[in-house]
């Protein structure tokens, strides 16, 4: 999965990817060249006493310095732009396919899992390709061209090489394939430290109410340790290849010394080539060294990869048709015609044989108890999810077969747990239209009940909205979640259980005005409250996700058991009559 990652974004930036490779070998060339000039030096300036050969090959030596210099600067530059541009890119693209999704496939990673993969797992990736942007040229072509020119300068020590850079390797070897079961472990800790942040974070009023804090303070810490357990055992195996690597390095340079003496006391081999052959010798293990740097990061980034592999991997189970259909004139109709919907992995069905119309430019309530299907079911309008048999129409059309934002434009959803987006009031309601007036803000958030409360704020349109909308009561949340979706002007409403956080004078003035401004808006209303849809055209009754009931309320109390029972439990029958 790595491999393929790597391609898939490396290949596009292929001239970088040439650049720096260019520049790595120019400069693997011009360390190449350092110990032969050297060793010309000691063999043929110092022992002949030529000055002028030592000034004009030291001056060469110097040129080639600062060439490999260069050379190594523009090698990193040219390698962090690939590499962050890589980073780009796939963030890019990860947060897209995450926005794709519908609530199935978030469910199934989970928020925090996705949020990790798409930081801290690209970040991994990223440090993978930068490291090797460095080094993918300059490790191989020190060993490689250090072993043929030591050779060149002494063929009798090259057996030393044969010891040195298999021990090295197969040490290296051991202590990564050690390091990638601790680095799969390290990433599914993290993700339990951000799911468990992002709980308490989002339920502090909770966690205070129920003075929790210390218990949670210990949940967190567990985890935490987790976390630092794991990395322990990770880097307690990093700090092991260095020491390892430098005891190579250093028993190899005594051994050349050693042996090389022996060949200089002869007159077999002179000063200038022994240390040139140690020199090259240090390159090679040099190379491996450096080598191990991307060895390293090779087991994380790939435990990284394909997580993030398996996200770029899985389709939305809302995918837009291929050949979206012809959009008819806008109505507002909707039709659910023998829906059934079961949830991925579930022995039963959530919603069995549902089938109904609501005309348009009128209001169809939907009640029931909990746990009876109602989000679902309206849900299936917006196409948060696919019908597992039947079909959901609007206008006629299988929501299946429109183009998604053609969909949406004339579906406005106000979910029960109403969301703001940080920024200020204005930017959340211009959510539904961008172009939307100032006038237009108004007169919907007077639709919503929201005008009163917003001309107290200070800032008015502009007042700041913290994320989540934590800065407003929920009351106040849920007005403005309204006013947003009257904003957009769709011919379908949908709310689900929108009205449960008002209080029932404002309940009733909403509706009314809804009922007043938009009368020819189709409404689709979940609602636990009956005196918020006694007054619908019809309502449907839920239970266990069976339709039990349909039709008004009048109609409703006098056959409909589940109904009635549900009046009976909020108002008696005759006050409800």
């Amino acid at each position: 999965m790595l491999g393929r990652l790597l391609v898939r974004y490396l290949v596009p930036a292929w001239p970088l990817v040439v650049a720096v490779v260019v520049f790595q070998l120019a400069q693997s060339i011009a360390s190449l060249m350092l110990p032969t000039l050297n060793a010309a030096i000691i063999d043929d300036g110092v022992v002949k006493g030529d000055i002028p050969y030592i000034w004009s090959t030291g001056a060469v030596m110097l040129g080639v310095s600062l060439v490999q210099v260069i050379c190594a600067v523009i090698a990193v530059y040219f390698g962090s732009r690939l590499a962050m541009g890589m980073g780009r890119d796939l963030r890019g693209d990860l947060f897209h396919r995450v926005v794709a999704f519908s609530q199935r496939e978030v469910g199934q990673f989970g928020a925090p899992s996705l949020i990790t993969r798409n930081t801290n797992d690209v970040q991994q990736v990223q440090m993978l390709v930068q490291v090797s942007a460095t080094l993918m040229v300059a490790a191989p072509m020190l060993a490689i061209g250090g072993v043929i020119m030591a050779i060149r300068q002494d063929a009798g020590l090259a057996w030393l090489m044969a010891i040195a850079v298999p021990a090295l390797l197969i040490i290296v070897g051991l202590i990564v394939w050690r390091m990638v079961p601790a680095f799969t472990q390290m990433q599914a800790k993290i993700d339990r430290v951000n799911q468990i942040m992002r709980e308490q974070l989002s339920g502090i009023r909770v966690v205070r109410a129920f003075v929790r804090e210390r218990e949670e303070r210990q949940r967190f810490s567990t985890a935490s340790e987790g976390v630092m357990a794991t990395g322990l055992r990770a880097g307690n195996l990093m700090a092991l290849m260095f020491p390892a690597v430098m005891l190579v390095m250093n028993v190899s340079s005594v051994a050349v010394i050693w042996f090389g003496a022996f060949q200089v006391q002869n007159a077999g081999v002179q000063i200038g080539t022994l240390f040139a052959f140690l020199n090259y010798m240090m390159q090679i293990l040099m190379g491996v060294m450096m080598a191990t740097f991307m060895f390293v990061m090779i087991p994380r980034a790939a435990v990284c990869a394909k997580r993030i592999g398996q996200v770029l991997g899985t389709d939305t189970s809302v995918a837009a048709p291929v050949d979206p259909a012809d959009a008819p004139a806008p109505a507002g109709r909707i039709e659910f015609d023998h829906v059934d919907f079961a949830y991925p992995g579930a022995e039963e069905a959530v919603l069995h044989d549902i089938t109904f119309t609501v005309e348009p430019g009128t209001t169809t309530a939907v009640i029931g108890s909990t746990g009876a299907g109602k989000t679902t079911m309206i849900g299936l309008v917006a196409r948060l999810f696919d019908v597992t048999a039947g079909s959901v129409l609007v206008d006629g059309v299988d929501v299946r077969t429109y183009d998604p934002d053609e969909l949406w434009q004339r579906v406005g959803l106000v979910q029960q747990r109403a969301f703001l987006f940080s920024g200020t009031i204005a930017s959340n309601l211009r959510y539904g239209d961008m172009a939307a007036t100032d006038d237009e803000l108004w007169r919907a958030l007077e639709f919503a009940q929201a005008r009163d409360f917003v001309e107290a704020m200070p800032d008015q349109l502009e007042a700041k909205i913290a994320q989540g909308g934590t800065n407003v009561s929920g009351g106040q949340r849920q007005r403005l979640a309204i006013a947003r979706a009257i904003v957009k002007r769709p011919e379908v409403y949908v709310f689900d259980d929108s009205f449960s956080a008002l209080d029932l004078r404002t309940d009733a003035a909403l509706r009314r005005a809804l009922d007043t401004h938009l009368p020819d808006a189709t409404r689709l209303v979940v609602a636990q409250r009956v005196s918020t849809i006694q007054h619908a055209d019809q309502i449907v009754v839920l239970d266990h996700g069976r339709m039990v009931g349909i039709g008004t309320h009048d109609e409703l109390v006098e056959t409909c058991e589940t109904y009635r029972e549900i009046v009976e439990s909020q108002l008696s029958v005759e006050a409800a009559a």
